[in-house]
């Protein structure tokens, strides 16, 4: 449950197809306010206020947007500084370069794209959570976005490196920070269609994928708002004893081992007829084994 009237930082916004803005949204709509930070105003400018046709201009001119590049310490201090307290903090912020660190090859001799991608999409979560923490004076709440750390994927490569160090780096900031009551969690999820993982080489394999193996029917470009649901959980006072832990919200696909059976994927639909006669199968074969 979000605060009414809490304040809450959502950091990495690019544009509307972003969990950023999915999670900033449910925010505001449970009666939270949101202070939205974009890395520059030259990728506000092309990502958001070019790229968001789909926007009103009255609602892009009521969200309040800061600058913030989250590798940039003076930066992110002022950001915090400028802002005051805060209830909770989203951090939505990845990069690779996808023609170095993403792909066919594992192996690059771009050691400075590694060291970049690593700083962005783990590092920064420290730096923010730092300067976050000192604006909590009654606790609060911090998540991050992961995903699949686990496994190693076809085309994920250093992303997958980095997504692994940041749920490590989750655990050892919710033992630094939970003395100053102060939360730090992260949701893993599925593959969604964002304008950030459309830079993954062969995007569509991994969603693809994710047909084989997630129990639970996944939709990689509406599920947005079920990962943004289990971000708000863990921002809320019903998750106040959560810290250190990832949570998977990817269909059940991290769960499970192998594709899924012929029989075992998900009905597109199932209708009362159809749980009828599963439950009366279901009778039968308990009958058959007590024989």
């Amino acid at each position: 449950m979000i605060k009414k009237g809490g304040t809450y930082v959502v950091m990495g916004l690019l544009n509307t197809d972003s969990i950023a803005y999915a999670t900033g949204k449910m925010i505001e709509d449970l009666g939270g306010n949101v202070i939205y930070t974009v890395q520059n105003e030259r990728m506000k400018k092309v990502f958001f206020d070019r790229g968001c046709t789909d926007l009103p201009q009255e609602i892009k001119d009521a969200m309040v947007i800061k600058y913030c590049d989250v590798t940039n310490e003076d930066e992110v201090r002022s950001v915090f500084n400028d802002i005051g307290d805060i209830d909770g903090l989203v951090h939505s912020v990845a990069f690779a370069n996808p023609k170095t660190c993403l792909g066919n090859q594992m192996y690059t001799s771009s050691y400075d794209d590694i060291k970049q991608g690593f700083h962005i999409s783990c590092v920064s979560l420290a730096t923010v959570s730092q300067f976050a923490q000192e604006h909590m004076p009654n606790g609060g709440s911090i998540v991050t976005i992961s995903f699949a750390s686990q496994l190693a994927f076809p085309y994920y490569n250093w992303m997958g490196v980095n997504k692994a160090a940041l749920e490590a780096l989750v655990r050892a900031l919710a033992r630094e920070f939970g003395r100053e009551h102060v939360r730090v969690n992260a949701v893993s999820a599925g593959p969604l269609a964002t304008k950030a993982a459309k830079s993954i080489p062969h995007f569509a394999h991994l969603a693809q994928t994710w047909k084989k193996i997630s129990p639970l029917p996944w939709d990689a470009v509406n599920d947005k708002g079920e990962v943004a649901n289990s971000v708000l959980f863990l921002l809320g006072k019903y998750s106040k004893k959560i810290t250190g832990q990832t949570l998977y919200v990817d269909g059940g696909a991290s769960a499970v081992g192998g594709e899924l059976l012929k029989h075992e994927k998900p009905l597109k639909t199932m209708t009362a007829k159809k749980r009828e006669a599963r439950e009366r199968l279901k009778r039968m074969q308990e009958r058959q084994k007590k024989k």
